[in-house]
């Protein structure tokens, strides 16, 4: 029978090929892609985001963990979808107008996967228009919003404006991050909550969508 330990050991290890062959074993074995999910990869990244927030693990060790979930996830995806098993959320994200640093969107990204969520990632350079757009699309409840540069901080004001001459502000809730950015720039501008690095900003998903 698998052993869910060793799959949450071997993600946190970073070694994608035996997430991979434990996941396909599990599959093989008839265990529920929710079980492997939830049982699994998802206590895994879990320990993954406590030690990077503890500074224990950095950048790097998270990138491989999440690349080991990855291989586990491609596995998985589809048996998930069949099995009509839905996200605990689904949350856009991306780095706003004129700005293209994406290696924190990435990790936000990653780690929000890990949670369980799904992640629509819109890339870098986004407009306000494509936010509201597709969050209405895909049905989000929930837009994450990245800037690195003080100079595009503006365009995340932009974005929440735009969700309100559109009348569906109440319908998404917006959180920031990214290195320049603050809680008093949060509340300046009426997002609904800040993070100020990737494994904070799943806390903060959570708490805003009133997951446990």
């Amino acid at each position: 029978m698998i052993d869910f330990k060793e799959m949450q050991e071997a993600l946190i290890a970073g070694n994608a090929q035996r997430v991979k062959e434990l996941t396909e074993q599990a599959v093989q074995e008839g265990v529920s892609p929710a079980d492997i999910l939830n049982k699994g990869l998802v206590p895994g990244m879990a320990v993954i985001g406590e030690r990077f927030r503890n500074n224990e693990v950095y950048v790097p060790e998270v990138l491989i963990a999440a690349r080991a979930m990855k291989a586990g996830m491609a596995i998985i995806k589809p048996l998930l979808v069949e099995a009509n098993v839905e996200p605990i959320g689904r949350v856009v994200i991306g780095t706003v107008k004129g700005d293209l640093h994406d290696i924190g969107k990435n990790l936000v990204g990653m780690m929000l996967e890990g949670a369980g969520f799904e992640v629509i990632d819109v890339g870098v350079d986004v407009a306000p228009e494509k936010f509201v757009s597709v969050a209405k699309e895909k049905n989000a409840r929930l837009i994450g919003l990245s800037a690195l540069l003080t100079t595009t901080m503006p365009s995340m004001k932009d974005t929440i404006n735009k969700l309100e001459s559109e009348g569906v502000r109440g319908q998404f809730k917006v959180m920031i991050g990214g290195a320049p950015v603050t809680q008093r720039y949060a509340d300046e501008i009426g997002a609904d909550g800040y993070a100020p690095d990737a494994s904070s900003a799943v806390d903060l998903a959570k708490s805003l969508l009133g997951i446990a």
